[in-house]
């Protein structure tokens, strides 16, 4: 920022709060609630007495193309709808507790040490004050709205609640600092203008009093022409309370300037997908949202100006990055909402297709991003039979690829445009499907579902037609129905043990499938061949229906029955990598998909993660 971006000074703190008072200075509207318990309002109140420095404030100043929707610092009350001079972006906390502690006639509402609200008023014990073995924050006292303490019988213990038995008991009320002398004045004829109490007064006024007169407050004020971008890494950068300020509480504070709920359109938008078909989007959150239609919006905003003629140097770039999110206008967001929400409902369809159900086994939770907003930006042409192929092998190839689990902002942009002119009849491949990869070897190492691969190995097991070995229901059917279905061991972890087979193979996605909780009871630590007769009775069938079953698993029943696992190892990692194959459109070389097994390939466990297998 330059120089002249912003100015910094000291300022009376008796101005700042009168600034307050009169709804010069105000909030922004994603500025928390105040919070502050009334021990740390004393400790602020005790420094300030001593003159010690209690941190800077930082202001914008208001009036700049970036507007905010504002709101009076809590317990000020402006006359109308006063306009802010400048909006607090840090010491909030501070001010809103200065404030009421010492401008306000009425008792502060703040809270005890266990967050529990508490109401009361602000006194300082005058003798305790001014004795120098006595602890300054300890003579700060909090008392409550009655002015009265009380013991644990409800006896009244201690009684300040009028002026004169203030003045007997030498507390005077902080709310009197700024009231030029009239508390002490009256304080004195009480007391008949007695010389003791009038030199105690005095020098109350000179150690105590006078110094909240005196007091000036560091103050960084930003200037009108403050980028967004910038209010939110400053606001994030001095804020005090550690709260992150997500770039949604920040378009909902400018959208409000301008009198649009952005939160209450979410939550109608996210309402679309309430039914239990849409359930894969639950996990969607509203910074997911905004970056699609991020994406949409500088998509077309880039589309525009190619048409217009402007050289491809000097085209606007899509993107979804914080930047980007916070340029959104408000124009946009409402143009492009509407369609980003039927992205997202489309993008639940189109996970349907490809047998993802639910959140638990959804690949990239990221990867939905760019998908609603292909679609949105689509519309009608993704829905033809071509077009959704092409959109499954882009979709598998970021999954299988792996494409998905680092940095996404600049994938999105480019997959946005790529995706969506190669739906639109344009020759050339995605970048997503051109750089995807996978390595035969990497089935070895998938052992967990923290794997976006893994998931998607699950997903194309439903989609071979997987149905469960006991009931032959197809397992996205009794997903629906709650039968716990989760991916278990086909040669069982406790006969591989006892085999004394590589926990770095038999662990692998290669000797795992999905199947109901049930189901894997009746399997148990038993052989194949022992628990494949159970299931024959469980199931009431032949060995030839059973058969049927695990063949639908990419599995052969024959050699599980002669409890051959390196024969049934070699043979189903060569049906998995053909599926990958095809749902990604690469060939995977043959010597690899013929091969034959050798128990040598892969790496060893302690190269493998530690985490628990599922």
């Amino acid at each position: 920022m330059a120089d002249e971006a912003f100015s910094i000074d000291k300022r009376p703190l008796r101005d700042l709060l009168q600034q307050v008072e009169a709804g010069k200075a105000q909030l922004p509207e994603f500025q928390r609630g105040w919070v502050w318990p009334w021990p740390n309002i004393a400790s602020l109140l005790a420094s300030i007495s001593l003159s010690y420095p209690v941190g800077t404030v930082m202001l914008l100043r208001a009036g700049g193309d970036v507007r905010f929707k504002y709101r009076p610092i809590e317990g000020a009350t402006p006359p109308g709808r006063t306009e802010p001079e400048s909006l607090v972006l840090d010491g909030q906390q501070r001010l809103t507790s200065l404030f009421q502690a010492l401008k306000l006639d009425r008792p502060v509402v703040t809270q005890d040490l266990r967050k529990q609200q508490v109401t009361g008023w602000f006194y300082v014990d005058m003798r305790k004050a001014l004795d120098p073995n006595d602890d300054r924050e300890e003579a700060i006292r909090f008392i409550p709205e009655s002015r009265k303490v009380f013991n644990f019988r409800r006896e009244v213990i201690e009684d300040y609640s009028t002026r004169e038995l203030e003045y007997e008991h030498h507390l005077f009320p902080l709310n009197a600092v700024f009231d030029n002398g009239d508390w002490g004045d009256a304080f004195a004829e009480h007391w008949g203008y007695d010389k003791a109490k009038l030199m105690l007064w005095k020098e109350f006024r000179s150690t105590f009093v006078r110094p909240f007169d005196l007091y000036h407050v560091p103050v960084i004020e930003l200037g009108q022409e403050t980028p967004r971008q910038a209010v939110c890494q400053v606001f994030e950068k001095v804020n005090t309370g550690g709260v992150t300020l997500t770039v949604f509480e920040l378009l909902t504070a400018t959208y409000a300037a301008d009198e649009f709920d952005l939160r209450k359109d979410w939550e109608s938008c996210r309402a679309a997908w309430k039914a239990p078909e849409y359930r894969i989007l639950r996990e969607v959150s509203n910074t997911d949202f905004l970056q699609a239609v991020t994406l949409v919006a500088t998509a077309e905003r880039r589309r525009l100006e190619q048409a217009d003629g402007t050289d491809e140097d000097r085209l606007p770039r899509i993107g979804c990055k914080r930047k980007d999110m916070l340029a959104l206008s408000l124009e946009d967001y409402r143009r492009f909402a509407p369609s980003v929400t039927a992205g997202f409902k489309s993008a639940a369809k189109f996970l349907h297709q490809q047998y993802l159900f639910d959140t638990k086994f959804l690949p990239y939770g990221t990867q939905l991003i760019p998908l609603a907003a292909i679609l949105a930006l689509a519309g009608d042409a993704a829905q033809s039979a071509g077009a959704q192929q092409k959109l499954a092998r882009w979709y598998w190839c970021g999954v299988f690829g792996e494409l998905y689990g680092g940095s996404t902002e600049t994938r999105f942009s480019q997959d946005l445009p790529d995706v969506a002119d190669w739906i639109g009849g344009a020759a050339t491949e995605p970048r997503t499907v051109t750089a995807a990869q996978f390595p035969p070897g990497r089935l070895l190492t998938l052992r967990t579902r923290n794997s976006a691969a893994y998931k998607g190995i699950y997903a194309l097991l439903l989609k071979a037609g997987a149905v469960d070995w006991r009931t032959g229901e197809k397992a996205e059917v009794t997903e629906y129905f709650d039968e716990s279905v989760d991916i278990h061991h086909i040669f069982p972890k406790a006969w591989c043990e006892r085999t004394g087979l590589d926990p770095a193979v038999y662990n692998s996605i290669v000797n795992k499938t999905p199947l109901t909780a049930r189901t894997n009871r009746i399997i148990g630590g038993a052989s194949p061949s022992s628990y494949l007769e159970r299931l024959e009775k469980a199931a009431e069938t032949g060995p030839e229906g059973v058969a049927q079953r695990v063949r639908t698993h990419l599995a052969d029943p024959r050699l599980m029955a002669e409890d051959d696992f390196d024969g049934f190892f070699t043979a189903r990692r060569a049906a998995l990598l053909r599926h990958i194959s095809a749902a990604m459109g690469k060939v995977i070389s043959d010597d690899e998909l013929n091969g034959e097994w050798n128990g040598d390939e892969g790496p060893s466990l302690d190269q493998l993660d530690d985490t628990e297998d599922v």
